[in-house]
């Protein structure tokens, strides 16, 4: 019986440890094709972040260790994008502790935006990389992972 009563209370201390740990998922993502004209479309990349939460600008300015968006296209050869990608919501630009220079980041809903030409339908899939930080810390970069419709 002491045995048991041992055991229990090393599990109970073991998982009474892990029980504050969280994953943390401020990121919500959705996926878009719009139909511009003929085989153009525009893709869009819409990310909500939960309140507190920031992403960093295409463009983020400060001492160039900030991880910028990015997105990564498979290989598709009935697919060519024209222009670059641009992102659309509310930047916010100043100093943060530990970063030299002034730096952009965009909170709240950000929509990036990437035009396309295809030669024929198609699906696209890829990866946005990215990373968010609230103002204690930055999440590890992560992937998330896209497909598009091109009919």
């Amino acid at each position: 019986m002491r045995r048991v009563l041992y055991i229990a209370a090393a599990l109970l201390v073991a998982t009474a440890g892990n029980a504050g740990a969280q994953i943390l998922k401020p990121a919500k993502w959705k996926f878009e094709a719009k139909k511009v004209k003929g085989n153009e479309y525009q893709l869009v990349f819409r990310l909500n972040l939960e309140k507190g939460w920031h992403i960093w600008s295409l463009s983020p300015g400060g001492d160039g260790y900030q991880i910028v968006p990015s997105v990564e296209y498979d290989n598709n050869a009935q697919v060519k994008t024209t222009g670059v990608l641009a992102e659309k919501g509310k930047v916010t630009s100043g100093t943060m502790a530990g970063i030299k220079g002034i730096v952009n980041y965009l909170s709240g809903t950000v929509d990036y935006t990437q035009t396309v030409m295809t030669t024929a339908p198609t699906k696209l899939t890829g990866r946005f990389t990215y990373q968010v930080c609230d103002d204690k810390q930055c999440l590890a970069p992560t992937d998330a992972e896209f497909s598009f419709d091109l009919k």
